[in-house]
């Protein structure tokens, strides 16, 4: 077996990017808007088609948040990783901040890991030179825990 599966990882901030009370509210009036369709057929059907319907959006709204993660010397969000030492500077972004990031000043070559349920954003800027992308903005409920964790982990470590 490689010897990176048996490595131990050190996680110092970790956040799952979940759906937020109102989109699980949406899910379950969705759900019975399906199931009182189908009342005229049958109850039964009714109910098992609501209850269908409502495992499968909270399945859907589970297994599809990302996750926003600083282990091993990097960062992760959703499907994307980058080494913290080819990070810069990393601003906070409030609502209003983060709409304007996604409107007229976005990078078409900038990474977004977003979540329209989370309000506040960062925004990473990159210094890899071979990489094209210029920075990132990824959604958290966290920002300043997030921006003090990459600066701890930025830091250049004294002997």
């Amino acid at each position: 077996m490689p010897a990176d599966l048996h490595r131990p990882t050190s996680t110092v901030f970790a956040e799952r990017l979940r759906p937020g009370p109102g989109v699980w509210i949406v899910t379950v009036g969705l759900a019975g808007m399906l199931a009182l369709s189908f009342v005229p057929v049958g109850l039964g059907l009714a109910l098992g088609v609501g209850a269908v319907a409502l495992v499968v959006g909270l399945v859907l709204g589970l297994a599809t948040a990302p996750r926003v993660e600083v282990s091993d010397g990097e960062l992760r969000a959703g499907s994307a990783h980058i080494p913290l030492d080819l990070l810069g500077p990393v601003h906070v972004l409030d609502r209003e901040a983060t709409r304007r990031e996604l409107g007229p000043a976005l990078d078409a070559r900038a990474y977004l890991c977003l979540r329209s349920w989370i309000g506040t954003a960062v925004r990473i800027e990159v210094r890899d030179p071979l990489d094209p992308t210029p920075y990132w903005v990824v959604s958290t409920r966290r920002p300043q825990t997030l921006i003090a964790v990459l600066a701890q982990q930025s830091a250049p470590t004294v002997p």
